[in-house]
């Protein structure tokens, strides 16, 4: 049996100063930090003592999550890119609302290569394919307790890789998620299904906290 742990990293200074994340490189607030570590706590309770894999995206607020996470589980971390949030391009680090005023609608029939009304963002494709290409890979491995610390909107692309969505339906589904939510994939040793055992759960955190 497979258990694969995906954390969304913790509160980070980009969400106090209301702007656009992606791949804007924020570090952890002080209560990203605090959230942090109860994230660890809850994974320590989940894994016990078992080796365990953790793989991160390589920007400062995921990777700071992960190290945190990683000294309470006393396990290296792996860093990639693949398992960064959506770029918004020169979006990024700019207000939500400069954001909001630019982008516009996905059309029906494609809502996989809409850049959203920014000319150098990624599209739900690209995010997708290196999502697709990174769980691939991390799921493979022979090791049966794996975490996994990613970014609010990336999460969805790492659920949709898990139950082997065909990549261009990618682009309807959505599993929102606060920060420093924790969801539990698991594969069964029998029939190799691939459950979706918790969501985005946050019982953890002080959510008082996150949302002030």
């Amino acid at each position: 049996m497979k258990d694969l742990f995906v954390v969304t990293h913790t509160q980070s200074v980009h969400h106090l100063e209301n702007k656009v994340g992606g791949w804007y490189d924020t570090g952890l607030t002080p209560r990203g930090e605090i959230n942090a570590r109860a994230t660890a706590e809850r994974l320590a309770s989940l894994v016990g003592d078992e080796n365990v894999e953790i793989f991160s995206s390589d920007l400062l607020r995921a990777s700071q999550t992960a190290a945190i996470i990683a000294k309470r589980l006393r396990q290296p971390v792996v860093e990639t890119a693949d398992l960064r949030e959506i770029s918004y391009g020169s979006a990024g680090g700019m207000p939500n609302d400069w954001l909001a005023e630019r982008q516009t609608p996905a059309p029906d029939d494609n809502q996989m290569d809409h850049r959203g009304g920014i000319e150098d963002a990624e599209t739900r494709r690209d995010i997708a394919s290196r999502v697709y290409r990174c769980v691939e890979s991390i799921v493979e491995r022979p090791c049966e307790k794996q975490i996994i610390v990613t970014h609010g909107f990336a999460l969805t692309f790492v659920i949709a890789a898990w139950i082997k969505m065909p990549l261009d339906a990618a682009g309807y589904v959505s599993f929102p998620a606060r920060p420093g939510s924790i969801t539990h994939l698991r594969q069964d040793d029998f029939w190799k299904s691939r459950s979706v055992i918790s969501l985005a759960e946050t019982s953890h955190l002080n959510l008082e906290a996150i949302d002030g």
